[in-house]
């Protein structure tokens, strides 16, 4: 599960077994056993929820839509090189 980003303890990554076929660019934040999961495209939305309160939803959802870029490229390059070998 490549982390692709940390923020204050926050871990930002995907899961390397996304399933066949493939989900489409999402991330996962963990922190503490908590663990949320944020579509990337084509808006940045929630999916999964297990444990945050919505404060920190908030928050990891403005962390994900400032770094959408990042972690959309991030996904496409793990993914395009994982396909390759």
């Amino acid at each position: 599960m490549p982390v692709v980003l940390r923020y204050q303890g926050y871990k930002f990554f995907f899961y390397s077994n996304e399933g066949n076929p493939l989900e489409p660019p999402h991330i996962h934040v963990r922190l503490a056993g908590k663990e949320a999961k944020f579509r990337l495209v084509p808006d940045v939305s929630v999916v999964r929820n297990d444990g945050f309160d919505a404060r920190t939803i908030r928050l990891l959802h403005e962390i994900v839509t400032v770094n959408r870029n990042f972690l959309e490229d991030e996904w496409h390059g793990y993914f395009t090189c994982k396909n390759l070998v």
